[in-house]
């Protein structure tokens, strides 16, 4: 199978589509930015809360971190099942059951009686929530031409930045006064929010944007159609370097990111309400990618988008792990996020095309990766953080980031080459 980027349809959405319809589409992208953005909140909320949980149950920072890679784990690994079901029976309708679903998972979170029912609830949780980024941006994929994709992504995602960022303020202030609880019930409304009216955008789409295909086989229903479906994905070449990329972003990323709110806590006292604040930064760097990122991406092309973003990332995580004083920790965030989200925004366009024709199955493989990564980072960071400290941790793998985001470069690179020699 080619991994070429076949020219965009003629018939997509947003080149023939009335102003009515337009503007539907748009509004569309606009709900589902916000249930972006009860993810991200969801998916960063323990983050901060690590310090109260380890005061609160008696248990070490390693044990804590546990509601950050059971959540990981099962967001990565239900993106074998979303990502067919959304081709299967609609990927905006999928997206608005999965937020319906968040809602229980986030009550379950808040009423916990011990920390082994925390994590099982954030488990159930990070399942239920798989589906919302990917199948978002399979769903984008489907209805905005190539060429007009990469900015589009990356406005759709300043919900799921907003929300990383406001998830860790969140989870801080709660824990410096309110207990570990409360944010779970702020998520819970987000997604109600969030659910309600995708349900509600779901029913005015127009028939192309809510297309389904059939996943039933001729030999069974639709266990070994599935696996097929994910078999087809792994065997385009340039796929296979886009997921192993994406699972070492996350994994050096956020097993560093995890760990800034105590390391800057523990290191330098700094309250927990004012580490989750400084966080707020690397959200405002997202947010700086996005409202520049159409002028970056003509600039810079993909190639340098992720080579200067891993050298942005690289130094500034580097500082927030080494620097004698939390201040460095100001340009430090939001560097961090400017130069991560130039880096994962060209790996999410390359995976919308990784496999067009598959394209659900195709980007839940790329967020399993991604968030199996995260949560193998975050494990490995924990358990590395009782022998060398959160701050060598934190600058360890910013040299991994670095690393992994010049090798994407350079096979970027030799790909565009093979696709167009000479």
């Amino acid at each position: 199978m080619s991994s070429a980027q076949p020219t965009p349809p003629t018939d997509s959405l947003t080149d023939t589509a009335g102003p009515a319809v337009a503007c539907t589409i748009r509004n569309a992208i606009l709900c589902l930015s916000l249930a972006s953005f009860a993810s991200g909140a969801s998916l960063r909320v323990s983050d901060s809360l690590l310090p109260r949980l380890v005061s609160d149950f008696q248990i070490s920072l390693g044990t804590a971190s546990y509601t950050i890679t059971a959540f990981a784990i099962a967001y990565g690994l239900a993106q074998v099942l979303f990502g067919p079901l959304g081709d299967r029976f609609g990927k905006y309708l999928v997206i608005a059951m999965v937020c319906a679903a968040s809602v229980l998972s986030a009550l379950m979170c808040a009423l916990a009686p011990t920390f082994p029912m925390l994590v099982m609830a954030r488990l159930l949780a990070g399942a239920c929530a798989a589906a919302v980024i990917p199948l978002a941006m399979a769903w984008i994929g489907d209805v905005v031409p190539y060429e007009q994709r990469q900015p589009v992504l990356a406005r759709f995602l300043a919900g799921q930045i907003l929300g990383v960022s406001s998830g860790v303020l969140i989870g801080g202030l709660a824990a410096d006064h309110f207990g570990w609880r409360p944010p779970f019930f702020i998520i819970a409304a987000l997604f109600a929010i969030a659910s309600a009216t995708l349900f509600w955008l779901n029913r005015k789409l127009p028939d192309s944007a809510r297309q389904t295909r059939s996943l039933l086989a001729s030999d069974g229903w639709v266990i070994g159609r599935m696996l097929s479906e994910f078999r087809h994905v792994l065997a385009v070449p340039w796929a296979r370097v886009v997921l192993l990329t994406v699972f070492l972003e996350g994994l050096f990323v956020f097993g560093a990111f995890a760990f800034i709110t105590s390391h800057l806590h523990h290191t330098f006292g700094l309250s927990l309400t004012m580490a989750g604040s400084l966080l707020m930064l690397f959200g405002l760097g997202g947010l700086s990618f996005a409202m520049f990122s159409a002028p970056l991406v003509r600039r810079l092309g993909e190639i340098g988008l992720a080579r200067w973003g891993g050298g942005l990332a690289c130094a500034a995580l580097l500082c927030i792990g080494i620097a004698p004083s939390w201040v460095w920790a100001l340009p430090g965030c939001f560097i961090t996020g400017l130069g991560y989200y130039m880096i994962h925004n060209t790996l999410q366009i390359n995976a919308t095309q990784m496999a067009p024709e598959r394209r659900g199955a195709a980007v839940s493989s790329f967020a399993s990766s991604f968030f199996l990564g995260q949560s193998v980072g975050v494990a490995l960071a924990a358990w590395l953080i009782d022998w060398i400290g959160t701050g060598a941790v934190i600058a360890a793998f910013s040299v991994g980031l670095f690393a992994v985001s010049w090798d994407f470069g350079r096979r970027k690179e030799r790909h565009l080459c093979s696709l167009h020699p000479g």
